[in-house]
């Protein structure tokens, strides 16, 4: 007899759209390591795990259940489940403040969902805890952004809102990705602010560019045609850290 009812199934499946995510308040992570840590650091954002025998989880107080891996089959989006399932609480709302020496990156329009959850990772590497996305930005809790984040979700916080009128409230310094801007590699110093980065298609809008204060530019040194976001995001993101 199955441990998952049909009624737990379909509430785990209805977490894969964005509406029932924002009703519910509740979002999924897969695989062993992010569900290890969860677990271990996080315990009180867990609402129910769905596991196999392969992966123990006899932590107190979280509904559990023990699943075949046909079953795990039926609640996940990979291609090949990872042992584990859980269900947990999105944080809650909280007032988004940036200090002045503080370095965040903002987003105008990312769509895919590998790009944003590997942006997320290197804000997480650099120690950039906080991330302002556009209203147009794919949702952070989309089950593939939380998985390219391996685990950096749960230290990343991202704050949707209308970019521009953002921008044009903040005291801090907004720079973006230009192809006419200055060498990224020629600059002596660069002090926090606001670094903003484009759709993949598009770039930044016609409206976010006219807010941007210093426009920064990667110089290129072979032939390929242009870099993807999250690399360019990365590259630029380092520059602050040079002494």
């Amino acid at each position: 007899m199955s441990n998952l009812s049909k009624n737990k199934v379909k509430w785990i499946r209805s977490l894969y759209l964005k509406k029932n995510r924002d009703d519910l308040g509740l979002y999924i992570v897969e695989g062993e390591k992010m569900c290890r840590e969860l677990i271990q650091n996080n315990a009180a954002q867990l609402v129910f795990v769905a596991h196999t025998a392969a992966f123990m989880c006899d932590q107190s107080g979280i509904e559990t259940a023990e699943v075949t891996a046909k079953e795990l089959e039926q609640i996940s989006l990979l291609k090949t489940p990872n042992n584990v399932l859980a269900i947990v609480k999105k944080p809650s709302n909280r007032a988004f403040n940036i200090s002045d020496n503080e370095l965040i990156i903002a987003l105008d329009g990312i769509q895919d969902p590998g790009n944003l959850g590997t942006i997320l990772r290197i804000a997480d590497w650099f120690g950039i805890k906080k991330i302002i996305c556009s209203n147009e930005t794919v949702d952070c809790f989309n089950p593939k952004v939380v998985q390219a984040t391996m685990g950096s979700i749960f230290r990343v916080s991202c704050h949707y809102t209308d970019l521009a009128s953002y921008l044009k409230k903040t005291k801090s310094t907004i720079y973006g990705a230009d192809l006419n801007g200055d060498n990224l590699f020629e600059q002596n110093e660069l002090k926090p602010g606001i670094i903003v980065m484009g759709n993949e298609g598009n770039g930044l809008t016609d409206e976010i560019k006219g807010l941007i204060q210093q426009k920064l530019f990667i110089p290129k040194f072979g032939n390929a045609e242009s870099l993807n976001v999250s690399v360019a995001t990365g590259i630029i993101v380092s520059a602050f850290f040079k002494k």
